[in-house]
């Protein structure tokens, strides 16, 4: 894609959400942590259901510790990897109470050092909490970079790179998350919805699906 390109496919995205946010629920720093950490390999609807309830209950990391391992396990048993999940939250809201006061650091040299926590749910942090203009890949990040030609790249930290040098002003700060849904609701990953996506001219995608499948 051209510059005059990007521009274009960011401004019709933006036009169409003005205020793009992560799905995921929280009411704080420290529960966007938890939120993202327990996302890995989950749907955000998933993690919601299991959060909601927890989080009524649990806001600081010493809240987390009081409740223990056991008892987070039995709030977030019906999402994937729970035991190895569980165990990182409860050693970074140790982490996070013995080294940084119970309070959520704003840099990504800092967050990355919590158990269960990589560059990518750094980056949502920093993003949606702190208002830093990051880029989180994720697979649907990854799958519209490469497939649009917005940010080709085999890897989420060549994609990361690639939309760092590309995405101009004023769509950094929302740029990830209008990706992430274009991935999830429109640019799909077994059947891309063309036929009704706002920026399909200017999509390098050779195999468009330009007719909508009878029955869907």
């Amino acid at each position: 894609m051209t510059k005059d390109q990007i521009f274009e496919f960011f401004r019709r995205l933006a036009e169409d959400n003005p205020a793009p946010e992560t799905e995921l629920e929280y009411g704080n720093a420290y529960q966007l942590v938890v939120a993202v950490a327990l996302s890995a390999q989950a749907t955000d609807v998933g993690v919601n259901k299991a959060t909601r309830a927890l989080f009524r209950e649990v806001e600081t990391p010493q809240a987390m510790l009081a409740l223990g391992e056991d008892g987070l396990k039995e709030h977030i048993k019906t999402i994937g990897l729970f035991n190895s999940k569980a165990k990182n939250v409860i050693a970074l809201s140790q982490l996070l109470v013995d080294e940084y006061g119970g309070e959520v650091p704003d840099t990504r040299e800092d967050l990355v050092r919590l158990p269960g926590v990589g560059r990518k749910t750094a980056n949502v942090v920093l993003n949606c909490w702190f208002g830093q203009e990051t880029f989180a890949v994720d697979t649907h990040i990854l799958r519209v970079g490469n497939r649009t030609g917005l940010a080709k790249g085999k890897t989420p930290e060549q994609v990361e790179a690639k939309l760092e040098k590309r995405v101009p002003q004023p769509f950094r700060l929302g740029a990830h998350h209008w990706l992430i849904l274009h991935g999830r609701y429109i640019c799909k990953a077994r059947t891309p919805e063309c036929w009704r996506c706002p920026v399909v001219d200017l999509c390098s995608y050779r195999k468009k699906v330009l007719e909508k499948p009878k029955g869907r």
